[in-house]
C-alpha cells in the first residue's frame, strides 16, 4: 500500500510537471508518438491491403454464392479441390482436348433450382479513343445486377441499359481520354457504343476494360462476321456463371460434387470458407493433397523492423527525459529535502516516462489510424486495389500502444538513475559538477558493435530471424555506447573553422551528456530509414536484373504483321517519325531464311526451310551450368561466380531465349551499320566497316571459333511454294558455310532478339532469301498512351498490317509494407532531427545567455544555434547510416542463402542477390536533413535575449 501511495504521488508530480512545461512535454510526446504512428499506420495499411479469403472471393464473384464454369472436356465427370484450383477428370486416361477445340458442358443444367444466375464472357477488341484506337477487353456482364456488387462497383454515371451502351473502368477512361457521354466504336463490326458510366474493380483498380450487357457485343459481332467475310470473328473467352443459390442455402459441397459429375467446376464461397474434411474430398485422396489452411509465417524483415522500432522509441525519447530531469533538478532536490530518498526521485522521473509515454502512445496510435484513413485513397491508388475495409485490430493496436508506453518508461530509466545519484545540494544549486568520460563504456560499445554485427551476419547465413533482430539491436547499442567518444573527437576538428562552427563543435564535445543522447536519437531514426531503404533498393536491383527485356532500352521497333505487308512500312515510318520522340538515324532490317518461308508455309510439319548458327563445342562455347555435371559445379560456385557464368556469352540464351523480332532460333537479321547504332547501341567504326564490306557482325562470341561461324541452311521447299519449288525440285538441300565475322564485345551477347547481323551482300552470296521486316528507332522517352493510340489509328487507316513494339522497363512493385516503412521512417528521421536539436537548444539556454551577456552579435547566436543543430543532425545521420546497414545486409544474406539453395537445385536459376546502397536516400539524409535542421534552428533562434540577474 505504501508502494502504491509513493507511486501515486510520483505520477501526480509527473503529471503536474508535464502540464507546467507544456512545450517540453509536447516534444517528448512527439518523440514517442512518431514511431508509434509509423508502426500503427504500417499495421493498419498492411491489414487493410491484404485481402482476407472472404474478400478474395468477393473480388471473384461479387455478392454471388458461387462461380460455375465448364471444364471444357464435355460431360465427363471431374473431381476438384474445394477452391477449384486443382482438378482432373475422374478417368485419368481420358485425353483432355486442346484449348482451341474445347467441348463445353451443360453448365445451366447443374445450377440448383431456385438459384439466380447471370453470365460473364469477355472478348479482346479494338475500340476508338480520343487519340486514335486502342486494344482493350470488353466483358459482357449485367453490371446493374446486385449480384456483381463487390466485384464491380459504379463510380459515376449509370449502368448500361441494353444495346448501344457500355460502362468503362476509370483506368480505361484515363488512358483513352474519353469520359461519360463519349462514344466509342468497336473496330471490325463498326458497332458504336455510348459510355454511360464509370466503374471500378475494387481488387484491380488498374484494369482497363469496357462492360456491356450480355448479347450486346459478341452476338452482333458474330452476326456481322457471318454477313461480311472481311470482319474477323470475335475470339471470345469461356462463359462463367455467377450464381446466387436458394435463400438460406447457398451452394453446398454436395452441389459441387453433383456439378462435377457433369464436367462442371464450381468455386463456392460457402465451401471455401468452411471446407469439408479431406476424407470427403475425392481429389485430395487422389492427388495426395490436403486443403488445410496455411499457417501465417512471420518474415525476418518484419521481426527486425519491430525490434528496431522499439529501440528507436527508446533512443528518441531518452534525451528528452534527460533534458527534462536536468531542468527539473531543483524540484527533484526539494523532494530530497522533504525526506524523499533516491528511490522516490527515480520514481518521479520514471513516472514522467509513464505519463508522457502513455500520452505519446495513445496519440501515436490515434494519429496513425487517422492518417491512414485520411490518405486511404492515395494508398489504394498506389496499391491498385481498394481496402476490403479499414482493418483496425484492437488487440494489435493495444500491443503497439503498450510497447510505446513501456519503451517510454525504459527511455526514462537512465535519466532516472542519473537523477537519483545527484546530491540534494547539487540539485538545489544547479551545479552540474565535472566528470571524466568513462573509458570502459566505449570499449564495451566496440565489443558490442563487433559482436552484434557478427551475430546478425550469423543469423543471415543460417536463416535465423531472432539472431538477425538481436544482432542488429546489439550492434546499434554498441555504436550508441561509442557516441560520446565520437562527440569528443569532433571537438578537435574545429581548430581551423570559423568562430560559430568551432564553438558548436567544442560545445558538443564539452557537453557530451547533452549531445550524445541527441545524436543517438537521430542515429536511431536514420538507422531505421537506412535499413529499410537499403533492403528495398537491393530487392529492386535484383528484380531489375531478373527482368528480361524484349528490346534494348530506349528503343522502339516498327514491324510488319506478315510477309506481304512490306508496302505499309513507308507510311508507317513517316507516322512514327512524326509522332514519337525519335532521335538519331533509323535502322531498317530484314528477315532472312532458307528454303520456303516458314512464316507462310507453316501448316504442315517440315514444309519449310531452316537456318541455324551452329554453336561450337568446348570451353567458352558450352555453358557449364547446362548439362552433365552442372549440379556438381553449382555446389562449388559463389553467387558472384555463378552470375559471371550466367552472363557469359556461352550461357546467354541457354535458359531464357527472347525471339521478339521473328528471327526464329537463329536470331539473324539482315541490316547495316544503322542497326548497330539504333538498336544494338554499338558505336564501333570497325563493326560498321565490316558490315559495309559484307562481313557479318556476331554479337554472341560463343558462336565463333577462330573468327568464323558455322551457318547451317536446310533448304526445304513446300509443294505449295510453286515458284521456288519449280527452281529447286527434289529433296531438301543441306548446306554448311563457314563465315568470317566481326565479333562484338561480350557484353552485347544478351542483345534481345538478335545474335548476328548479316549484310545483304552476304545473304545474296549464300543464296538466302530476304525481305524487309521493320525499322528500329532510338527514342528519348517511352511512347505515351496518346502517342501509341494515335499511331495505331494511323496504322489501321493504312491497312492495319504493321505494329509497334516498345522497350518496357521492369514495373514490378516491391512489397507494400516495405514502401510504407520507408515513407514513415523518412518522416521520423526529419521529425527526430528537428525535435532532438530543439531539446538540445533548450538545455543550452544558459550558455546562450552567457554569449549574449558578453556582447556577441545576434547573428552569432543564430549561427551558433544553427551549427549546433547541424553537428547533432550530421553526426547522427552518419552513424545511423552505418547502423542501418547491419540489419539490411543480414536480411539480404537470408535471401542469398535461399537463392543459393535454389540455384544448386536448378543451376540455371539466378542466385544474384545484390546489396545496393540507396545513394539518393543517403545524399538526402546527409545533406538535406542537417542543412534544413540547421537553417530552421538558426531562423527560430531569437536575436534578443533578456538578461537575468542571478540570485545570491
Amino acid at each position: 500500500m505504501r508502494l502504491l501511495t509513493g507511486w501515486r504521488a510520483a505520477l501526480r508530480i509527473a503529471r503536474r510537471d508535464a502540464l507546467r512545461s507544456k512545450g517540453r512535454s509536447a516534444l517528448v510526446v512527439a518523440m514517442i508518438a512518431l514511431p508509434v504512428l509509423g508502426v500503427t499506420a504500417i499495421d493498419v495499411t498492411y491489414r487493410s491491403t491484404t485481402p482476407t479469403q472472404a474478400e478474395e472471393l468477393t473480388a471473384e464473384m461479387g455478392a454471388a454464392d458461387a462461380v460455375f464454369s465448364s471444364s471444357n472436356i464435355g460431360p465427363a465427370p471431374v473431381e476438384q479441390m474445394p477452391n477449384a484450383s486443382n482438378w482432373a477428370p475422374v478417368d485419368e486416361s481420358r485425353e483432355v482436348p486442346y484449348a482451341d477445340d474445347p467441348v463445353p458442358a451443360d453448365v445451366p443444367g447443374t445450377i440448383p433450382k431456385g438459384s439466380h444466375s447471370l453470365t460473364e464472357q469477355s472478348v479482346p477488341a479494338t475500340v476508338t479513343t480520343r487519340h486514335g484506337i486502342a486494344p482493350t477487353e470488353i466483358v459482357e456482364l449485367r453490371t446493374s445486377d446486385p449480384v456483381v456488387r463487390g466485384k464491380i462497383d459504379l463510380v459515376e454515371g449509370s449502368y448500361p441499359d441494353g444495346k448501344g451502351e457500355v460502362v468503362a473502368t476509370t483506368a480505361f477512361l484515363k488512358s483513352t481520354g474519353l469520359g461519360i457521354g463519349s462514344r466509342t466504336t468497336l473496330r471490325g463490326p463498326e458497332q458504336t457504343y455510348t459510355i454511360t458510366g464509370t466503374v471500378e474493380l475494387p481488387a484491380d483498380l488498374a484494369k482497363q476494360a469496357l462492360y456491356a450487357d450480355p448479347g450486346t457485343v459478341i452476338a452482333p459481332w458474330e452476326a456481322a462476321a457471318r454477313r461480311d467475310k472481311e470482319v474477323t470473328p470475335p475470339q471470345s473467352g469461356d462463359v462463367n456463371w455467377l450464381v446466387r443459390g436458394p435463400a438460406g442455402v447457398g451452394i453446398t459441397w454436395s452441389d459441387v460434387l453433383a456439378a462435377n459429375k457433369k464436367g462442371v467446376l464450381v468455386l463456392s464461397r460457402q465451401v471455401v470458407l468452411d471446407p469439408p474434411p479431406d476424407s470427403e474430398i475425392p481429389r485430395a485422396a487422389h492427388a495426395g493433397q490436403s486443403f488445410a489452411p496455411e499457417e501465417l509465417k512471420i518474415s525476418a524483415a518484419l521481426v527486425t523492423v519491430v525490434a528496431m522500432a522499439v529501440l528507436e522509441i527508446v533512443l528518441l525519447a531518452g534525451p528528452a527525459f534527460a533534458v527534462g530531469a536536468r531542468r527539473s533538478r531543483r524540484q527533484l532536490g526539494l523532494v530530497g529535502t522533504c525526506g524523499g530518498d533516491r528511490s522516490h526521485i527515480r520514481a518521479v522521473v520514471l513516472a514522467g516516462g509513464a505519463v508522457l509515454g502513455g500520452v505519446g502512445a495513445v496519440t501515436g496510435v490515434a494519429a496513425g489510424v487517422g492518417l491512414t484513413a485520411a490518405f486511404r485513397p492515395l494508398i489504394e491508388s498506389w496499391a491498385s486495389q481498394r481496402f476490403g475495409h479499414l482493418d483496425v485490430r484492437p488487440g494489435e493496436l493495444l500491443a503497439i500502444a503498450a510497447i510505446g508506453l513501456v519503451t517510454g518508461v525504459l527511455a526514462a530509466l537512465a535519466p532516472a538513475i542519473v537523477a537519483g545519484r545527484q546530491s540534494v545540494l547539487e540539485s538545489l544549486t544547479g551545479r552540474r559538477g565535472t566528470r571524466r568520460s568513462s573509458r570502459v563504456l566505449p570499449m564495451v560499445g566496440c565489443v558490442a558493435l563487433v559482436g552484434g554485427v557478427a551475430v546478425a551476419v550469423l543469423g543471415g547465413t543460417t536463416d535465423t530471424t531472432a539472431l538477425v533482430a538481436a544482432g542488429s539491436v546489439v550492434a546499434e547499442l554498441g555504436l550508441l555506447a561509442c557516441v560520446p567518444v565520437v562527440v569528443g573527437f569532433l571537438g578537435r576538428l574545429g581548430t581551423r573553422l570559423p568562430l560559430a562552427p568551432r564553438m558548436a563543435l567544442r560545445d558538443a564535445a564539452r557537453n557530451r551528456g547533452r549531445t550524445a543522447p541527441a545524436v543517438a536519437a537521430v542515429m536511431a531514426a536514420v538507422a531505421g530509414t537506412m535499413a529499410v531503404a537499403t533492403y528495398t533498393t537491393s530487392v529492386s536491383a535484383e528484380h531489375d536484373y531478373d527482368h528480361v527485356p524484349v528490346l534494348t532500352p530506349g528503343t522502339v521497333a516498327l514491324v510488319t504483321s506478315g510477309p506481304s505487308d512490306v508496302d505499309q512500312l513507308a507510311p508507317a515510318r513517316t507516322a512514327v517519325e512524326r509522332t514519337l520522340a525519335v532521335t538519331g538515324e533509323r535502322g531498317d532490317f530484314a528477315r532472312v531464311w532458307a528454303g520456303s518461308d516458314c512464316s507462310v508455309y507453316f501448316e504442315k510439319e517440315n514444309d519449310c526451310g531452316t537456318l541455324e548458327l551452329i554453336k561450337p563445342k568446348g570451353e567458352g562455347h558450352d555453358c557449364p551450368l547446362n548439362g552433365p555435371g552442372a549440379k556438381k559445379l553449382a555446389e562449388s560456385l559463389s553467387a558472384d561466380a555463378h552470375k559471371k557464368l550466367m552472363t557469359s556469352p556461352a550461357c546467354t540464351d541457354e535458359y531464357i531465349s527472347v525471339t521478339a523480332l521473328d528471327t526464329g532460333e537463329s536470331k539473324i537479321v539482315v541490316g547495316d551499320a544503322t542497326v548497330l547504332t539504333s538498336y544494338v547501341k554499338l558505336d564501333d567504326p570497325a563493326a560498321a566497316e565490316a558490315l559495309e564490306a559484307g562481313t557479318p557482325v556476331l554479337l554472341n562470341s560463343a558462336y565463333a571459333k577462330d573468327g568464323e561461324v558455322t551457318l547451317k541452311a536446310v533448304r526445304t521447299y513446300s509443294e505449295q511454294d510453286e515458284e521456288n519449288r519449280k527452281a529447286h525440285p527434289g529433296k531438301a538441300e543441306v548446306t554448311t558455310d563457314r563465315l568470317k565475322v566481326y565479333v562484338a564485345p561480350a557484353r552485347y551477347a544478351a542483345t534481345p532478339g538478335i545474335r548476328m547481323i548479316l549484310p545483304q551482300k552476304a545473304a545474296d552470296r549464300l543464296g538466302l532469301h530476304t525481305k524487309p521486316y521493320g525499322t528500329f528507332y532510338s527514342v528519348t522517352r517511352p511512347p505515351t498512351d496518346a502517342e501509341t493510340q494515335s499511331l495505331w489509328s494511323t496504322f489501321a487507316q493504312n491497312g492495319d498490317r504493321v505494329y509497334l513494339q516498345a522497350y518496357s522497363e521492369n514495373t514490378g512493385r516491391e512489397d507494400v509494407v516495405l514502401l510504407f516503412l520507408a515513407l514513415f521512417a523518412g518522416i521520423v528521421t526529419l521529425g527526430a532531427a528537428a525535435i532532438t536539436t530543439g531539446l538540445a537548444k533548450a538545455d543550452a539556454e544558459a550558455d546562450l545567455t552567457t554569449l549574449s551577456a558578453v556582447g556577441a552579435p545576434p547573428r552569432l547566436r543564430r549561427a551558433l544555434s544553427g551549427f549546433q543543430c547541424v553537428v547533432v543532425a550530421l553526426t547522427g545521420v552518419v552513424l545511423g547510416t552505418l547502423a542501418g546497414a547491419v540489419p539490411a545486409v543480414a536480411l539480404r544474406l537470408i535471401d542469398l542463402r535461399k537463392a543459393m539453395e535454389a540455384m544448386r537445385d536448378q543451376p540455371m536459376d539466378s542466385a544474384y542477390t545484390p546489396i545496393v546502397l540507396p545513394w539518393d536516400t543517403i545524399g538526402l539524409l546527409v545533406v538535406v536533413v542537417p542543412v534544413t535542421a540547421g537553417l530552421l534552428a538558426a531562423a527560430l533562434a531569437g536575436s534578443r535575449l533578456a538578461l537575468t540577474r542571478r540570485a545570491g
